[in-house]
């Protein structure tokens, strides 16, 4: 089974302060989180791909350091407002895990893509932070497999 895992970028600081939009400390600290709680569970993934955007780039730095794929790679098409579409189907055809880390509404897009066949069929609850994990089975259906949060791997 193949599993790819959708990341929403962590928060990041409003264009105001900042219009290259780099992570908030909060943002770093729940991404953390949930890099560590991924790392402890065992998580491999052997890619981390991420949008061109600097907030997203910082997500995949830091799940990179935690998860230790064998690459982190910048991609087009994974913008807030991309189609969807082709992301779907290239994703139909990867052969290993990946974390694919964008933005909204296009990963709520292709989340419903790949589980319902519905750009807007709206499965999927995206958090500042979170990963979202589907697996494609030998059927070549995709299903949502886990999903890890910040409030899920906040210290007990």
């Amino acid at each position: 089974m193949v599993l790819v895992c959708l990341a929403q970028h962590g928060e990041a600081v409003p264009e105001e302060v900042d219009p290259r939009r780099p992570l908030s400390d909060r943002g770093r600290e729940e991404v953390e989180r949930v890099a560590r709680l991924l790392a402890a569970a065992g998580f491999r993934p052997r890619r981390i791909l991420h949008s061109t955007k600097l907030r997203a780039r910082q997500t995949a730095e830091i799940l990179a350091r935690h998860l230790r794929p064998e690459s982190v790679e910048e991609v087009e098409g994974l913008e807030p407002n991309a189609d969807p579409r082709p992301w779907a189907e290239r994703l139909r055809g990867v052969g290993e895990d990946v974390v694919v880390v964008g933005h909204l509404p296009h990963l709520a897009r292709l989340a419903g893509l790949l589980l319902a066949g519905r750009e807007d069929a709206d499965l999927v609850r995206f958090r500042y932070g979170g990963v979202f994990c589907l697996e494609r089975g030998e059927d070549g259906r995709w299903r949502l497999a886990w999903a890890v949060t910040p409030e899920v791997a906040a210290p007990c």
